[in-house]
């Protein structure tokens, strides 16, 4: 019987190794996602502020907020339709 304890024991290590560095990956890589939409954020306010001029004002932060999210909403659609196909 304590053989069977040890086992069980043993198992509930490795699945919380296990679990743990799921969840390490999970973390780092949600963190460089996360810099990665930073980046990509600061790219389109350049371009926007480069097409459009300064978004100082309340029309055009609401312009490019219009256009961030269709941008995102095309992005995801796109990126979702390619997980499907798999």
């Amino acid at each position: 019987m304590p053989n069977e304890k040890s086992k069980t024991h043993a198992s509930r290590i490795r699945a919380f190794k296990k679990e743990t560095i799921h969840n390490v990956v999970l973390l780092a890589t949600t963190a460089f996602g996360f810099v990665a939409a930073l980046a990509w954020n600061t790219l389109i306010q350049a371009a926007f502020t480069q097409f459009f001029g300064t978004q100082s004002t309340l029309m055009a932060m609401l312009c490019y907020t219009i256009a961030v999210t269709i941008l995102a909403v095309v992005a995801i659609t796109y990126i979702s339709r390619l997980e499907v196909k798999d």
